[in-house]
């Protein structure tokens, strides 16, 4: 249930809200590896490369679909925080009608021009075919995506991180049920694979629509959810936008050190492939702290509570360190292992553990920057989360570039390169963090 987080010690609401959203995106980021596995497996290698090759367009939208949850997101928490009942009921409609109508218009442009979007991409054309088919089935799929974000963002912006876990649970369980129906039982190769991601996220989006619908009152809008409020869409748009640009600056700098790593060769590509995989498990910890930080935050800022919104921070702050911490001694002590899960290749182990063992020691770096983006973005101040990213991205891409090309230093220059990102990220987000405090 929605959860007024203006009252009560912020210590365990930090908690206890920040729990759900760990589990969760944990959950995804195996069912997403239970997808690959079943493609890649029973389907083959052509099929597996067709959906590598879909993916990236598609998050790119579902970046820009998460941009304006985000941003309705943080608007919905201030107004239910500052108790604006009226207001918060238009923004979540006019929230709706403007994610919707931009999938509706994705959905129909990807069906549309799926394998000339894909020659556009210099996708081999050999598997242009496969390719296309699984880009038009999960772009239909991409109102049933939104709906089920916008409404997990809207009751998390409301207190409720648990019911949208809940959905995703049932989603991720039967999307691998699917797919293994789909793909193993009825041999519909990848177009399983693609029907089983829609028809999970489908159920997912109505469950969250019924529950808002029969257990949250303030959310009950009736006709109310026509409503369009030109002003608050162009102030969800300006924060929705910002959002987006921001987690695609983020996607452009990942593809962009992917295709230094390319360079490589084929045993450094599959490293990269292998220790990606690991460091999601430990930056979507500190990631989640900060969404948590920004829910608790956005209510008490919109309730006017400064102090308590700086107690959220300096807590946040704290759980982040000591994660960053813990994860760093961790990934240390198991990086061998940790790669001997994905390969048993000896000189991709080799190159895979030296990364890990070195990353481990920069955790703190990036646990600081997340908390600082949660503090902003919880006050409203979306222009300096997308600023920092943009030169974290920038420096990084860069910085690998030189110390590849120019020093030859080879795989092991990736963490560094990371470290050089994130360090320039906290020279910019510093000076704004004591600027913002100073004048509260």
């Amino acid at each position: 249930m929605v959860h007024d987080m203006t009252r009560g010690k912020l210590f365990p609401i930090l908690v206890k809200f920040t729990i759900p959203l760990v589990l969760g995106n944990l959950l995804q980021l195996t069912y997403n590896a239970v997808d690959g596995i079943v493609v890649g497996q029973f389907v083959g290698a052509t099929a597996l490369a067709a959906v590598g090759t879909s993916n990236p367009l598609m998050t790119l939208i579902i970046l820009f679909e998460q941009g304006i949850c985000l941003g309705t997101g943080i608007l919905i928490g201030m107004m239910y925080g500052a108790k604006q009942e009226a207001r918060l009921k238009r923004e979540v409609s006019t929230g709706f009608l403007a994610g919707a109508a931009f999938s509706v218009l994705m959905s129909a442009l990807v069906m549309i021009f799926a394998p000339q979007i894909l020659r556009l991409m210099q996708v081999e054309e050999v598997i242009i075919g496969e390719a296309s088919v699984y880009l038009r089935v999960i772009g239909f799929g991409l109102l049933f995506n939104f709906i089920y974000n916008y409404f997990a963002g809207t009751l998390r912006a409301m207190g409720d991180a648990k019911s949208p876990l809940i959905f995703l649970a049932v989603s991720a369980a039967l999307n691998i049920c699917g797919d293994l129906f789909f793909v193993c039982t009825l041999h519909l190769g990848i177009m399983g694979a693609a029907v089983a991601t829609v028809v999970s996220e489908a159920l997912s989006g109505i469950l969250c629509w019924i529950y808002v619908q029969k257990k949250i009152p303030i959310l009950q809008l009736g006709r109310g959810w026509l409503v369009f409020d030109p002003s608050l869409f162009r102030l969800t748009l300006s924060y929705g936008m910002v959002s987006a640009l921001q987690q695609s600056a983020v996607q452009i700098g990942k593809l962009g050190i992917q295709g230094i790593v390319n360079t490589m060769g084929v045993n450094a590509t599959a490293a990269f492939s292998a220790v990606n995989r690991a460091d999601d498990y430990a930056m979507v910890i500190e990631q989640n702290i900060a969404h948590a930080m920004t829910s608790v935050m956005a209510q008490n800022e919109g309730a006017g509570e400064e102090k308590r919104v700086r107690t959220v921070f300096r807590y946040g702050m704290l759980l982040e360190a000591a994660y960053g911490l813990f994860s760093g001694i961790l990934f240390w002590c198991l990086a061998e292992p940790m790669m001997r899960l994905f390969t048993a290749d000896a000189a991709v182990i080799e190159l895979g553990t030296g990364y890990l063992r070195l990353i481990a020691f920069m955790y703190l770096l990036p646990a600081v920057t997340n908390g600082v983006q949660g503090y902003f973005r919880g006050i409203g101040d979306l222009k300096v989360t997308l600023l920092s990213t943009t030169v974290n991205m920038c420096t990084r891409v860069l910085a690998a570039a030189l110390l590849v090309f120019a020093q030859g230093m080879g795989f092991l220059a990736i963490p560094w390169s990371y470290t050089v990102g994130w360090v320039c990220m906290m020279a910019v987000e510093i000076p704004f963090l004591v600027g913002k405090m100073r004048k509260k």
